[in-house]
């Protein structure tokens, strides 16, 4: 897909990224995440929360013929004390489900990864449910390592996730 475009969040693109995140947690990690949990999810709270992450930097959308089909949100910091080599983070990468393995998530992936060697960061962290097979072999594929497990707490109930930690001098 050589026309996706990726540039800067807009205010009006916040419902269209709702609902990629919304319905990519219910098709990723159904079987994963409890049902009730993925079926409660509040796009009217995800709204609130992705205009207040609107204005942070960091945050840039795939577009494709008009329309945004994947979305990115990364940090400048290491938000983690789990791995304290790391000089930046991936917080999020969506990309809708009928355009994932067409090159959209790597395009996003590249995009952060160029922005942070801009700004001299060496090692970047992102953490993935450890039962996400897809998200882990993609991750992978990019070039990180897993170098770290914690749990995470959703509706209630524990999750492992795990880290990947990439040098961004070799990729």
């Amino acid at each position: 897909m050589e026309n996706v475009i990726i540039r800067k969040v807009k205010r009006e693109d916040i419902e269209c990224i709702v609902d990629i995140q919304v319905t990519g947690w219910q098709t990723a990690y159904r079987g994963i995440i409890s049902d009730e949990y993925l079926d409660n999810l509040s796009r009217e709270e995800k709204i609130k929360k992705r205009q207040k992450d609107f204005n942070q930097n960091g945050f840039v959308v795939a577009e494709f013929e008009n329309k945004v089909i994947g979305f990115c949100r990364y940090s400048t910091e290491n938000r983690n004390e789990e791995i304290k080599e790391a000089d930046c983070e991936l917080l999020a990468l969506y990309v809708k489900y009928e355009y994932k393995h067409k090159g959209v998530g790597t395009k996003l992936f590249s995009y952060v990864k160029e922005e942070f060697k801009k700004m001299n960061k060496h090692k970047m962290i992102l953490w993935c449910l450890k039962e996400n097979e897809n998200a882990k072999k993609f991750y992978t594929k990019m070039g990180g390592k897993v170098v770290a497990e914690k749990d995470i707490e959703f509706g209630g109930k524990l999750y492992k996730e795990v880290a990947f930690l990439y040098s961004l001098d070799l990729i």
